[in-house]
């Protein structure tokens, strides 16, 4: 058997926790086994992860266009406020604060609803009235009162721009997404116009069209601002080439040191054939053990599903837990001929699939302060077919979840039984990593579009409906024998502990992050609550003794989940498999639209109310993010770097502060000292 678990945490007393606000913790990861990297490794390290950090203010304005405006005034009243700091305008505006940082901008990370002040207005314009005008992010030309008068209503009043990203198909979900992705006046029809138009259907090596780019309305024509050297972003972006420059000297071989610079020359010029280009190296190079993400990369923040988010991930290979990921890398052609899809949309012959699990160094941008704990690049389609995908599993992460959650209390709460806690005391932490590894190395690089099909012809579901087929695809294969015969697992019930889990946070548990009343929003959440529903409604009457296959039953006046038939389940999982697989492939948006609509939105509101209910009592944050380490190089009377030591001296406060005083480059000017 391949080892599951790791030895992440190297230092017992490691302290994970660092803040609780709100509906969020904060946690800190550890970055085991740094010590055994070289010198250049170190080095190569270090300049990836200012590489990253310079690209914070992208992901700021991305998510909205004042958010970095409001961001610099909320710092200047923090930092300067002399009044009571335990008064409760206060505390609420240190709240509001965190929640800012913590969504890099107005919005929520996950549901996307704008916050909510708990200070007052009066509150809040006293404060701003005591600052100096040298104090103020003024834009050029802007007096106090347009600025007052613009942020004002942003940031109290519900209905201005409330939704980062609307993906209410029946409403036009660009004009009413709050993100700072489009322009003024700019529709979602024109949006799909202007792409259609430049689309050729015959291509088979299509570009990622509006990855780096937004849409704006010059005299009442669409055209792009594309995020360059030379374009949007700009200031920022030359120091992410600068830091990378720097890492291309350290590389650990030529086919590193060959994408970096593609990379860079894919940032001068917002050339997206570079782009793909530099895709294709980067995930052909699964020899490096240092290994970053770093660019415009996952669209979840598009409601169109095309403008990619700024992200960067800055890591290294853990070689011992890594033989897992390999070994079903190895196996992925049979995985595929076994899949229950239809054949026309299988891979004829599976290329260049790589996995690895990898120890997280360095988080920013989109990926900063919430972070997946699994990725699979490049996203293209044909780049996936051709040239293969690289899959990663971010164990550290993952480690620094489950050691956080120890005892909350939550098994006792919502598993049905004694049976089924030790089940997934058991085999949970095994097989939801495995869950991570098949998603993303398998599920995310199977199936094929076919010929002629649009990759965006799912719109606002496609990322939904993506993640529905990864999670199914992970799931129908966690039961397979295949994974005892390769020593992957030891024992063929293990499985039931991740679909008892999968099942229990698709109809219940996840509803706690949802506030109450309203629909499921999010892409992930919504595939989540898709494949429960799906398999719960379509499982009635079909177990053995003609019981439902998943049932919901009462327990002292409580709703618990109940499987009656693991092996029908998976035969169902396999069907709807079969079928996301066929909208997928066809780009269905008919099909899609309708089965995202009846079993991934709505929420049952007497079932959402219990399960609030219950949480309140066991006081369990919905959602966690983290801060990350702080690298130091050490310096010699040459100038030369000896050493990088890494350090955890931050809490939450004191890392934002010093991220926005540090790594500012798109609002550097405003950033300047005002001592008044």
């Amino acid at each position: 058997m391949v080892s599951v678990n790791s030895n992440a945490v190297e230092d017992k007393n490691f302290n994970f926790h660092v803040d609780r606000f709100g509906d969020i913790e904060v946690l800190r990861y550890e970055v085991p086994e740094y010590s055994r990297l070289t010198l250049d490794q170190k080095k190569m390290l270090y300049y990836l992860s200012e590489a990253a950090q310079m690209g914070r203010d992208i992901i700021w304005d991305q998510n909205g266009k004042y958010n970095l405006q409001i961001r610099q005034l909320l710092e200047k009243l923090y930092t300067k406020y002399n009044g009571d700091r335990n008064s409760a305008d206060f505390k609420a505006f240190e709240k509001y604060l965190k929640l800012v940082w913590f969504g890099n901008g107005l919005h929520h990370h996950y549901s996307t609803d704008k916050f909510q002040p708990e200070f007052s207005q009066a509150f809040f314009e006293e404060q701003v009235s005591k600052l100096h005008d040298c104090c103020l992010p003024l834009a050029p030309g802007q007096t106090r009162e347009q600025f007052m008068a613009t942020i004002i209503p942003v940031i109290f009043d519900p209905t201005v721009m409330p939704k980062r990203v609307n993906q209410d198909g029946s409403q036009d979900v660009v004009a009413t997404s709050a993100n700072n992705l489009y322009g003024e006046g700019v529709t979602q029809a024109e949006v799909e116009e202007f792409y259609n138009n430049m689309k050729d259907p015959s291509d088979p090596t299509p570009v990622s069209y509006g990855l780096n780019s937004k849409v704006i309305k010059e005299n009442g024509k669409l055209k792009e601002q594309r995020y360059k050297l030379t374009g949007l972003y700009g200031p920022a972006i030359a120091q992410i080439i600068y830091y990378l420059d720097k890492a291309k000297e350290v590389a650990e071989n030529d086919a590193q040191r060959a994408y970096i610079t593609k990379l860079i020359d894919y940032y001068i010029t917002g050339d997206l054939r570079l782009f793909d280009e530099y895709s294709i190296l980067w995930a052909e190079d699964t020899k490096s053990d240092i290994d970053f993400v770093n660019g415009f990369i996952e669209s979840y923040g598009d409601p169109l599903g095309m403008t990619g988010a700024w992200e960067s991930y800055v890591n290294f290979r853990n070689a011992k837990s890594s033989e897992r990921t390999e070994t079903i890398s190895k196996n992925a052609q049979w995985f595929e001929d076994h899949s229950p899809v239809d054949k026309r949309f299988k891979k004829d012959k599976v290329k260049g699939i790589s996995a690895k699990v990898i120890t997280a160094a360095m988080l920013s941008g989109d990926a900063f302060p919430a972070t997946a704990i699994g990725i699979n690049l490049p996203n293209s389609n044909w780049i996936r077919a051709q040239h293969g995908s690289k899959s990663v599993t971010l164990e550290n992460i993952t480690e620094a979840y489950d050691m956080a959650s120890h005892g909350n209390g939550f098994n006792e709460e919502f598993v049905i039984d004694a049976n089924t806690r030790k089940l997934l005391e058991d085999y949970l932490y095994i097989t939801d990593m495995l869950h991570t590894d098949l998603h993303e190395c398998l599920g995310h690089g199977s199936g094929k579009l076919l010929p002629g099909v649009d990759p965006d012809a799912l719109k606002e579901h496609g990322s939904t409906l993506e993640e529905a087929r990864a999670d199914l695809f992970a799931l129908y294969y966690l039961a397979d024998p295949k994974l005892i015969e390769i020593g992957i697992l030891d024992n063929p019930e293990a499985y039931k502990a991740e679909y008892y889990k999968y099942i229990l946070n698709g109809l219940m548990t996840q509803l706690n992050r949802i506030e109450f009343g309203k629909d499921v929003e999010e892409a992930h959440m919504r595939n989540r609550q898709l494949i429960a529903q799906w398999i719960y409604q379509h499982g009635k009457k079909k177990a053995k003794g003609g019981k439902d296959v998943i049932e919901l039953t009462k327990k002292g006046g409580k709703t618990f989940v109940k499987i009656n038939d693991y092996p029908k389940m998976r035969e169902l999982l396999g069907e709807l498999l079969a079928e996301v697989q066929r909208i997928k492939s066809e780009g269905d948006y008919k099909g899609g639209n309708e089965l995202v609509l009846k079993y991934a939105v709505k929420v049952d509101p007497k079932l959402h109310k219990e399960v609030l209910n219950r949480f309140s009592k066991l006081d369990i944050p919905p959602y966690r993010g983290f801060i990350n380490p702080v690298y130091t190089p050490v310096v010699n009377d040459k100038g030369e770097i000896t050493d990088v030591t890494i350090s955890y001296p931050e809490d939450y406060v004191q890392q934002m502060l010093r991220l926005s005083r540090d790594y500012s480059p798109l609002t550097k000017k405003s950033n300047s000292v005002c001592t008044k």
